[in-house]
């Protein structure tokens, strides 16, 4: 049992994993960290936001793609230790899945936005190939 009292600075973030046809929609980082890596689209929760809609709107705002918060669907809390090496970052990941992919449009800190084969991801930033393992298992 850890007895370390030392109060600790958490950031609550939100994550989508759109899958379409075997493959998941990844934004390239715009910046640090890991900028010019693949991720999946996220970011911070707002103020008086949940994380269902903070993903929803992250989404939008970084692939120009609008998913309706009733489709998008809880994969799970991820909260490890040094996942982020900004400092401790929890974020709850959602996944929804499309008929077909439709064409992203990178925005906000997104230096590009393009669908990636399930079975040919490059190297992904964060623990986010933990979070797409989780959601494809789905």
């Amino acid at each position: 049992m850890n007895t370390d009292t030392t109060e600790e600075t958490i950031r609550y973030t939100a994550d989508v994993v759109l899958l379409a046809a075997d493959h998941v929609l990844l934004i390239e980082r715009g910046w640090d960290p890991y900028a010019g890596r693949w991720a999946l689209p996220g970011g911070h929760v707002d103020a008086g936001e949940t994380s269902l809609d903070a993903s929803a709107r992250e989404l939008e705002e970084e692939t120009g793609i609008t998913v309706p918060v009733a489709d998008l669907r809880q994969v799970g809390a991820f909260d490890a230790p040094g996942r982020d090496p900004r400092g401790r970052y929890v974020t709850v990941a959602y996944t929804a899945t499309l008929p077909a992919p439709v064409q992203p449009m990178a925005g906000d800190d997104a230096a590009a936005a393009r669908w990636w084969p399930l079975e040919g991801l490059p190297d992904l930033a964060f623990d986010h190939a933990e979070i797409v393992a989780a959601a494809a298992r789905r």
